[in-house]
């Protein structure tokens, strides 16, 4: 076999030696001379090759971990029970339990298919401009002051993902952060919060703080405990807020609270970083989901928001996204385009443009538009519908233990059940219901078809933890 190795690592090196001398360097190179492998002593090369690593004196460390909702799919998908349900992944499902294509979709990729104009030409670095532009008035509002006066920054993204990647990465090369008692660069986050945003910030350099959003005993928003850290963060802080459909909890502030938000970050002068990926999905109405968004342009708070399409249009494999920063001048706004133009060009060049093109055709259409509205509808409706089903079975049928309220009072793609991880795991090991170790659900995994067997074996675990305490006490 190592001879076998040698070879193919000869073969990838180049052509064979023609002459004695290069034999004899070739000979001395597979022993750790100065030639070598891509980089490597042959040596070397060879026993990372056969796995060797005792060998080699040095301990490999191990490939890094896939996430914990992806390992939950592929746990899912390997599952052979009849019954099973995956309430992990954030995707939609229709009643069916499949991945549904929004019609408007179909057929906005029916028109661009047969348009004799598209091509596969590159797009320029801040991406499709009727796309941007678009992508703009839809979540700042057509009759925003910031669009009208032409201080927004927009650039089109990889998703949600890339839009805080981008986001985060501007922010940590050009913004003062606070420096108070020499601590590093800092941004607030919600706890709990999607799980993705540490890493982002993480790898940007850029440490984040905790603030209490979810009160356990409420299973409600903890308003108190964020206007506390609110008020006394150094100034200049930058938090990020989710405007709508708060991921994992779906517990969102009221519009009078979103007020008392935005008075503490302008009295603080704090930067609102604002995660918009449930625009529309969330209530299933487009303007109510981005009153915040608006608010907070309206009154001056220092923002970026950042945008996906991958849930109010069913297009998570396309990557569609767009970054919008609001500058206080035109003249500022200009600069912070070159600035993210520069970012943007050493990261990914150009954004893809099939996602883009269907979504700027669906935004600048007024009969696509309307019959996206309608899709919207129908997916938010649906889910709408779980909750209050859900709600029902647990309170009306099957009297579990406990307020259930909040499975109707959240909003959104994901209900925060309240469950512990001894219970999430029971519903996983036990029921082959497939969930987070928080308690966090995806109402989207739910339907008319397999609600009813998740209401029964929550309310087992529920039952059987309650009977666990008694016992104790």
């Amino acid at each position: 076999m190592a001879n076998r190795v040698r070879q193919v690592l000869t073969h990838l090196a180049g052509p064979s030696p023609s002459n004695t001398n290069e034999k004899k360097k070739m000979s001395e190179s597979v022993h750790g001379g100065e030639h070598d492998f891509l980089g490597l002593g042959w040596e070397i090369a060879e026993n990372l090759i056969m796995g060797n690593a005792q060998k080699l004196g040095m301990a490999l460390r191990p490939l890094p971990q896939i996430g914990h909702i992806f390992q939950l799919t592929a746990s899912y998908k390997a599952d052979p029970f009849p019954q099973k349900i995956n309430l992990g992944v954030g995707a939609y499902r229709d009643d069916d339990n499949k991945p549904w294509v929004l019609p408007v979709v179909k057929k906005a990729t029916n028109i661009l298919v047969n348009d004799p104009a598209v091509d596969h030409e590159y797009l320029p670095i801040t991406g499709l401009p009727q796309f941007t532009s678009a992508a703009a008035k839809l979540i700042l509002g057509k009759d925003s002051p910031a669009i009208a006066e032409e201080r927004v920054s927009s650039v089109q993204t990889i998703s949600g993902t890339g839009a805080n990647h981008l986001g985060a990465l501007f922010l940590s090369r050009f913004y003062a952060f606070p420096r108070d008692g020499g601590r590093e660069k800092t941004v607030y986050l919600s706890n709990p919060t999607w799980a993705n945003h540490r890493a982002i910030f993480n790898n940007v350099g850029i440490q984040h703080v905790d603030y209490q959003y979810w009160d356990p005993k409420t299973n409600g928003l903890a308003f108190k405990e964020l206007l506390d850290t609110l008020n006394t963060a150094p100034d200049r802080s930058v938090f990020l807020l989710h405007p709508c459909a708060h991921n994992p909890t779906g517990v969102d502030p009221t519009q009078a609270q979103w007020e008392q938000i935005s008075d503490v970050l302008l009295k603080k002068h704090h930067y609102a970083f604002l995660d918009c990926a449930y625009q529309g999905f969330a209530s299933g109405d487009l303007d109510k989901d981005a009153w915040a968004v608006r608010r907070f342009v309206e009154k001056g708070v220092p923002m970026l928001v950042c945008q996906s399409f991958a849930k109010n249009a069913g297009l998570y494999g396309e990557r569609v996204g767009a970054l919008h920063i609001v500058a206080p001048t035109k003249e500022a706004a200009d600069k912070v385009k070159s600035q993210l133009s520069i970012l943007s060009r050493s990261e990914i060049s150009n954004p893809p443009a099939h996602g883009a093109r269907l979504v700027a055709l669906i935004l600048n259409d007024p009969a696509l538009f309307e019959q996206w509205k309608d899709d919207i509808r129908t997916m938010a409706n649906r889910i709408i519908a779980m909750r209050k089903e859900l709600h029902r079975l647990l309170t009306e049928e099957l009297k579990t233990p406990g307020n259930w309220d909040h499975i109707v009072n959240q909003i959104g793609m994901f209900s925060f059940t309240g469950i512990n991880s001894e219970a999430s795991k029971a519903l996983t090991e036990q029921a082959h219901v497939y969930l987070t170790t928080n308690g966090r659900i995806s109402m989207a995994g739910l339907n008319t078809k397999n609600i009813r067997y998740f209401a029964e074996n929550l309310d087992k675990v529920v039952r059987a933890q309650e009977a666990q305490t008694l016992q104790k006490l």
